[in-house]
């Protein structure tokens, strides 16, 4: 009699091996095997699969012996004949039930009896099985939600980050992943991203009207008075403190034969009209200055949104600030000094973006906990991206079941899921050796006490 054989220590290779791959005519498929090294684990699951066969194996031979006891001498001792109907049912038992555990895995016996070798032969559709079961009893939006419903996210995570340890966590994860981004962008590619969107969003739409109209509602709702009232704080400041500065300036542009004294009284005269000036214009906030002023910039404006000539001059001046090699120097500035400042407040434990991050991802972690509502929202959405990945690819997820046992190799499939669940398959053995020798025992006394 033949059993399970126990798991071979050679293997398939693990990379994909249909077992319906197409075959040379006359010759066979091969395989090339490779020595599998068992985990600690499955090295375990082997030995007491090997076990439990010798176990189920000697329960049958047990019955086998005591069967031939029983028939040699149930005619000088008649109640043997019991003991022979129960050893007899006993080894039935046994040997069906090793058919029936063998034909999950392999051919018994080597022999191709229809309907055995049943994990090898139908591994793509057990895997099809497989994949739609899942798809249809788990990857279903309904369960999904509820089961995330159930086990409020929001808050459990709120916890967590309300912790140091958990914001710890987080600044980590994210210091490494901002690393990360930046080692694989490439600084000339970044750099031409930026000038590229410099030249979009600010060189390429004209200036004026959008300036224009900028400073006509600045210039409307008076907020460039207080620059105004500056400017003439700083001018009656320089005219108090320059009384010399403006008398030579009028004495150098007299004629030489002005007499120097009437130069002194002019240059003074000059000076004290220039002060009350200015007095006046930072006196009076209505002064005739003022409003030449106010109307200056409002035509100003104006002119930005409506001149053609003023729009192409200030687009002149654009032109000038911000030249191609200007653009360029921005770009990798500003990239530069992004770069250099994220990558060395992320490897400062100290830094303040650091600790102003996990101060903020404890902030958010203890409002999870606090605040119902907002647990409630972050549990919605949660719920809502999940439902929608399950509805729009649980198909494929499935798939991945499906995909995978089909690139299994038959055997070594069915060699792993033996390994797996063979231990428990060996009680059904032990199981069918005790009820068969029950079953033969309680028919064979019902027919004796029947027919006598």
């Amino acid at each position: 009699m033949q059993v399970n054989s126990e798991p071979t220590t050679q293997e398939a290779p693990t990379g994909p091996a249909p077992s319906d791959a197409p075959q040379v005519k006359g010759r066979p498929k091969a395989r090339a095997a490779v020595v599998h090294h068992l985990s600690p684990g499955d090295a375990e699951k082997a030995a007491a699969l090997r076990k439990m066969k010798l176990v189920a194996l000697g329960l049958l031979v047990v019955m086998a012996v005591i069967f031939v006891f029983a028939f040699a001498l149930q005619k000088e001792y008649p109640w043997l004949q019991y003991v022979r109907a129960a050893a007899e049912g006993g080894m039935v038992g046994a040997l069906a039930d090793w058919f029936a555990v063998t034909a999950l895995f392999k051919y018994p016996m080597g022999i191709k009896i229809p309907h055995t070798a049943i994990i090898p032969r139908r591994k793509d559709q057990i895997g099809a099985s497989l994949g739609e079961f899942v798809e249809t009893n788990f990857l279903s939006e309904q369960v999904v939600q509820e089961k995330l419903a159930s086990v409020n996210i929001a808050r459990r995570a709120g916890e967590w980050l309300a912790t140091p340890g958990g914001a710890d966590r987080v600044a980590k994860e994210g210091a490494a992943l901002i690393r990360g981004a930046f080692k694989v962008l490439n600084d000339d590619d970044v750099q031409a991203v930026i000038e590229g969107m410099v030249r979009k969003h600010l060189l390429a739409p004209p200036w004026g009207p959008p300036v224009g109209k900028l400073a006509a509602r600045i210039f409307r709702d008076g907020h460039h008075h207080k620059l105004v009232d500056l400017l003439v704080d700083r001018a009656a400041d320089w005219v108090d403190d320059n009384h010399d500065t403006v008398t030579h300036l009028v004495s150098d542009r007299s004629p030489t034969w002005v007499p120097q004294f009437v130069d002194g009284l002019v240059g003074d005269k000059v000076y004290v009209e220039i002060l009350k000036f200015v007095r006046a214009v930072q006196a009076d906030p209505n002064h005739q200055v003022r409003q030449s002023i106010d109307k200056y910039l409002n035509d100003l404006a104006q002119d930005l949104q409506h001149d053609p000539a003023m729009i192409a001059r200030a687009e002149d001046i654009k032109a000038q600030v911000l030249g191609d090699p200007e653009v360029r120097e921005l770009a990798s500035r500003t990239w530069g000094t992004v770069k250099n400042a994220l990558l060395g407040a992320v490897d400062d434990p100290d830094s303040e973006l650091t600790i102003k991050f996990k101060a903020a991802v404890r902030d958010f972690g203890s409002r999870l906990v606090s605040d119902p509502e907002l647990a409630g929202k972050v549990n919605a959405w949660i719920g809502d991206a999940a439902g929608y990945l399950v509805r729009t690819y649980r198909s494929d997820i499935a798939g991945v079941i499906t995909d995978t046992v089909a690139r299994w190799d038959a055997e070594e499939t069915s060699q792993k899921i033996e390994l797996q669940v063979g231990k428990d398959l060996q009680f059904i053995r032990i199981n069918g050796t005790v009820v068969g020798s029950l079953a033969g025992l309680a028919i064979f006394t019902a027919a004796h006490l029947v027919f006598g």
